[in-house]
């Protein structure tokens, strides 16, 4: 599938017409002609240059909106012949809609899929009328937005649909567009939403009963059960106030009136519309049930009254104690003796409940229900999931005690020990008449936890293991705090490569299941041991660093990191020492050291230097790459996505993206097992580097800016020190240097940095607040 058209530039056509973009699709945007208007496409035309200028950002790549061209419905239909999928994004109106569809219907092609992005409206009704060739290519395609970083699409089909044409498509979305692809059945907002938006309006109703506020409901609704902080409240804000209640309204017309979401919605109706009414609409708006007062100079988050509706500063210790049992589990979480509890408890047992109450009319598939919410609401658990971790039985006693009723699929579960189980290291689901049978997943889809469940590590400590990933491959898996380095993750790297070569393996995969690949250096270590004045143990950790990393580089097997998430500092650093990487295209690395006060000292200034003269990426001479690693070194540059990495060095021309991130580490394998025929380590590189001029000429350019207020006075002495490795010290440009002589010129700037309180107070502030400070 390569020609894509989207109908509807709105937020959501505009995102998925990016998306395809980014996924190397030709993509043609479509809407409606405005009356009066001069260029007819003007509206498509708009979408397309607000892509450029989208937060968060639409394109992965600002090039890839060469891809989009834009058109209107009634000059360019005729177009679509050639096109493999038309995907209708417009206002959710049956009517609209069917008389779009007739129109379509005089235009594509014999083998053109058609779908719809609705979130309210059934197939069923949408095919109504709808000629029967194509009505057997249509499916109903539900994004969720922004869908660039939204993993999860809902694929409603039917059995008049051309099983060939939904494997098709499916296959497209997984592969191209990197999307979780669950499968549902035609029933009202399928499944995230037909469970989310119960989640949110059970709390909505408990909030009011229990006379919390806001922020003690998202205190107690939030991390401590598996979700994410913005919870219920901050949730709604987030989706939009106003966009709620149609949601809302669109579920309460279609669904059956016997249906539990009829029991708990309309509570705080009178709060939404007065909200909607004084332009309080969320995050899109002046605030919602939160708000930022900017008053005074300050930005402060405030909170809404649901009584008064008055704001006032959010309480940051709004929790209840029991919030603390969270770590513990759901169940102690649930028993402890407090009011936050009880508030949880009551909302868990009808969510959960409800979850199992949808199957199997939403889903037979437990599996897909709990990829849905996860995926599509990010919970770390899904409801199936939460109530195994509870205890199928354990969860049906306390709805019996609370005297609730207990749905059928809920007692099955509880007779069977609940809802999965591990056969021959594969999990095994429930299905609605009992029997357990293995959970379906796409081809070449591995995971960390895949390999857990099939054997054990082959030698781990307390930040990384290592896995046999079978062929031959060896997985190297960080698990610290934001999977940062530290000693005990470089004595797993060594490990892996002193097996690797003593013991015959193919090659070595470094990876893992967590959101960031790496978010650089354990800062917090760091800075314990400058505060305790462990000038020797500073030293030897930098000095390690170094010694790993040059072992991956030059092991006698190809190591291919695996990137996603987050890839900082030494991040970046493992990444450019590797033979090859697979990005995941939601690969964030740059080299961000300056913002702590610090520069790389892990061989980053040697890579990235060579790399931008070895890949082309600048023009020929010793100073274009040293200007470049400068620039972006000296100014903390992060790349947004994998292509943006690509065309700043830190991933090769030649290095693999995938877009889905469940694939990542079986490609990762695969490009591994690809190297390691006739395997040759790289031969050492050598630098010409301008030295004390090449200096200058950086440290002149500095100072202009902190002239004009853009640096400040310890930048000037960080990228000094930058300056002084990259330009090469003392070195002129009649004579090479080796990557030794520039490493340890980084130990000896970091060393000098790290001794300064202006660079230790930077530290300090990054670990306390998250964000650089600006001293």
């Amino acid at each position: 599938m390569q020609r894509v058209a989207v109908i509807g530039s709105g937020v959501m056509g505009a995102g998925i017409a990016a998306h395809c973009a980014n996924a190397g699709c030709d993509v043609l945007l479509l809407d409606i002609v405005p009356d009066g208007a001069e260029d007819r496409s003007v509206i498509a035309k708009g979408a397309i240059q607000q892509m450029l200028k989208s937060n968060p950002e639409m394109l992965m790549h600002k090039r890839n909106v060469k891809r989009i061209s834009a058109g209107n419905i009634e000059d360019d239909l005729s177009r679509l012949g050639d096109f493999d999928w038309v995907v209708e994004v417009i206002i959710e109106n049956l009517d609209i809609k069917r008389s779009l569809y007739a129109k379509l219907a005089e235009h594509i092609g014999p083998d053109t899929i058609v779908s719809s992005n609705t979130s309210t409206l059934p197939r069923s009704e949408l095919v109504e009328g709808m000629p029967k060739e194509m009505a057997s290519r249509f499916l109903i395609t539900h994004f969720f937005n922004p869908p660039r970083y939204l993993p999860l699409l809902e694929v409603v089909t039917a059995a008049e649909v051309d099983e060939s044409a939904t494997e098709r498509f499916s296959s497209f979305a997984d592969e191209r567009l990197g999307k979780r692809v669950i499968m549902c059945n035609d029933e009202p907002g399928f499944i995230a939403n037909r469970l989310g938006v119960y989640f949110i309006q059970r709390a909505f109703k408990a909030t009011i009963d229990h006379g919390f506020t806001v922020e003690q409901a998202d205190a107690m609704l939030g991390r401590p059960i598996g979700v994410p902080k913005t919870a219920v409240f901050g949730l709604i804000d987030l989706v939009g106030v106003d966009l709620s209640g149609h949601v809302i309204e669109s579920l309460l017309s279609h669904l059956p009136p016997d249906d539990p979401f009829h029991d708990i919605v309309g509570t705080g109706e009178d709060i939404i519309q007065a909200m909607i009414a004084d332009g309080y609409t969320g995050r899109k708006g002046k605030g919602g049930f939160y708000r930022l007062n900017k008053e005074g100079g300050k930005r402060v988050k405030e909170a809404r009254s649901l009584t008064t509706g008055e704001y006032s500063p959010a309480d940051r210790k709004a929790a209840f104690p029991s919030a603390k049992m969270g770590k513990q589990g759901l169940g102690p979480l649930m028993d402890y003796p407090d009011e936050g509890a009880a508030f949880v408890t009551e909302i868990l047992l009808d969510t959960l409940s409800y979850a199992a109450h949808l199957v199997p009319d939403v889903s037979d598939d437990v599996y897909s229900i709990d990829s849905a919410m996860k995926v599509g609401y990010n919970w770390k658990r899904g409801p199936f999931e939460m109530i195994d971790s509870i205890g199928a039985s354990n969860f049906v006693e306390r709805l019996k005690t609370s005297g609730r009723s207990v749905p059928g699929f809920l007692k099955t579960a509880a007779g069977n020990g609940g809802f999965y189980s591990v056969a021959d290291g594969e999990i095994q689901r429930l299905t609605p008449d009992g029997s357990m049978v293995a959970v379906e997943r796409p081809e070449s889809t591995l995971t960390v936890a895949d390999l857990k469940r099939r054997g054990k590590a082959l030698k781990r400590n307390g930040s990384a293991s290592i896995w046999d990933m079978g062929d031959g491959i060896m997985l190297v898996e960080y698990h610290s705090k934001m999977n940062a380095m530290d000693p005990m993750n470089m004595e797993m790297l060594v490990n892996a490569v002193d097996l690797a070569e003593s013991e015959g393996w193919e090659g070595i995969v470094i990876g893992n299941d967590a959101p960031n690949f790496c978010a650089g250096a354990n800062l917090g270590l760091v800075l314990f041991a400058v505060n305790l004045a462990a000038w020797k143990d500073v030293e030897d950790f930098i000095a390690a660093g170094q010694d790993t990393y040059q072992a991956l580089k030059y092991c006698e097997v190809p190591v291919v990191a695996a990137s996603a998430g987050l890839c900082l500092g030494g991040g970046a650093e493992v990444l450019m020492h590797c033979d090859a990487v697979v990005a995941h295209g939601e690969s964030y690395v740059g080299l961000v050291e300056v913002g702590v006060g610090i520069v790389p000292a892990w061989g980053g200034c040697k890579e990235l230097m060579g790399r931008l003269r070895d890949f082309g990426l600048v023009e020929e001479g010793p100073m274009p790459p040293v200007m470049k690693a400068f620039e972006y070194i000296g100014t903390a540059q992060v790349a947004k996505s994998a292509e943006q990495a690509r065309d700043m060095g830190f991933i090769a021309p030649d290095d693999r993206i995938t877009m889905n991130r469940d694939r990542l580490l079986a490609d990762a394998k695969a490009r591994a097992l690809e190297l390691s025929e006739d395997y040759k380590p790289p031969e050492p590189r050598t630098y010409i580097l301008p030295g004390p001029s090449g200096k200058a000429a950086l440290d002149l350019a500095v100072r202009d800016l902190a002239l004009s207020g853009q640096a400040t006075a310890h930048d000037v002495v960080v990228t000094g020190e930058l300056a002084w490795v990259l330009s090469g010290g003392e070195t002129d440009l009649i004579e090479s240097v080796d990557e030794d002589y520039i490493l340890a010129m980084e130990r000896e700037a970091i060393g000098r940095l790290g001794r300064l309180e202006a660079s230790l107070d930077r530290m300090e502030h990054m670990l306390e607040t998250g964000k650089p400070l600006r001293n």
